[in-house]
Parts: C-alpha cells; sequence; structure tokens
C-alpha cells in the first residue's frame, strides 16, 4: 500500500513539473510587448513583403502584441492568429536550430510550409535554405529545449 501511495505522488509530482514548463513561453518582444518589430504578420502572407503596422490595429495573442496596417489584416489574424504568429517566438530560425536566440531583420523573413519564419540576415536565410527541411528539423527539436531553458 505504501508502495502505491508513493508511486501515486511521483508521478503527481512529475505531473506537476511537466505542467510548468509547458505554460511556459519564449517570444521575441519589444520593451512594450509587440512582436515581429511592429511589422504586420498577415502581410507576409498577403503582400509578400514586410508592412509596418499601426497601433490602433492590433490583436495580443498568447502573451504578443501584434500591430496591422489595416482592419483588414487584423481581422484575418483575428480569425485564425495561429495561421500568422511567427514560429520559433519570432527568433531568427537557423539560429534556434543552431539553439540559440538571435534577433531578426523582417526583410530576411519567408514562409515555409505554411509557417513564417523570420532569420537574422538575408545571407543566413540562404544558409538556413541550403537544407531547409532539415535545419526545420533542428529547430522544430530545439525549440522546446530553448522555452524550458529560457522561457518564461
Amino acid at each position: 500500500m505504501k508502495h502505491n501511495l508513493f508511486a501515486a505522488a511521483l508521478l503527481w509530482f512529475g505531473a506537476t513539473l511537466a505542467s510548468f514548463g509547458a505554460d511556459k513561453s519564449l517570444l521575441n518582444l519589444d520593451k512594450n510587448g509587440v512582436a515581429i518589430q511592429g511589422y504586420d504578420p498577415v502581410a507576409f502572407f498577403t503582400i509578400k513583403a514586410p508592412v509596418k503596422g499601426k497601433p490602433e490595429f492590433s490583436s495580443t495573442s498568447n502573451g504578443a502584441t501584434y500591430w496591422f496596417h489595416s482592419s483588414k489584416s487584423k481581422a484575418a489574424f483575428d480569425a485564425k492568429p495561429e495561421k500568422y504568429e511567427p514560429r520559433f517566438g519570432g527568433y531568427c530560425a537557423y539560429g534556434v536550430a543552431k539553439g540559440r536566440l538571435i534577433e531578426i531583420d523582417v526583410e530576411a523573413f519567408q514562409i515555409i510550409d505554411g509557417q513564417l519564419l523570420l532569420q537574422y540576415s538575408k545571407g543566413v536565410r540562404e544558409d538556413f535554405n541550403q537544407d531547409a527541411a532539415g535545419n526545420l528539423k533542428k529547430a522544430e527539436v530545439n525549440w522546446p529545449k530553448l522555452v524550458e531553458k529560457k522561457g518564461k
């Protein structure tokens, strides 16, 4: 009986610890909590270019504030934020593939498999694309570890 009680307590403790990690997030935000340096996440998909958003068209999702260049863009995001939010918290995808958090240049964006990926520079984007599938796979493996280690 004592063994079963101890095992149950141990399982509960492990599940509790795991749930703490699951609640962490890691986002590349400015000091005001704005993501993607204030650029409209929808524009990367629709206009295929970085377009600066406006604070009057803003939404909050998963702890980040996003700015949009129009009410139409904001409405598209509000309907399906997971479609437009940048992968890897808005950090450089190639950096994440290497196990590091690196800032981005919005001009070095790309969309792969319907996901917005941001890179440190256009040169880094070219390096990433030499093995995009492999680097994306590495980034997917590294991301949870980075969130656990550096997330809040």
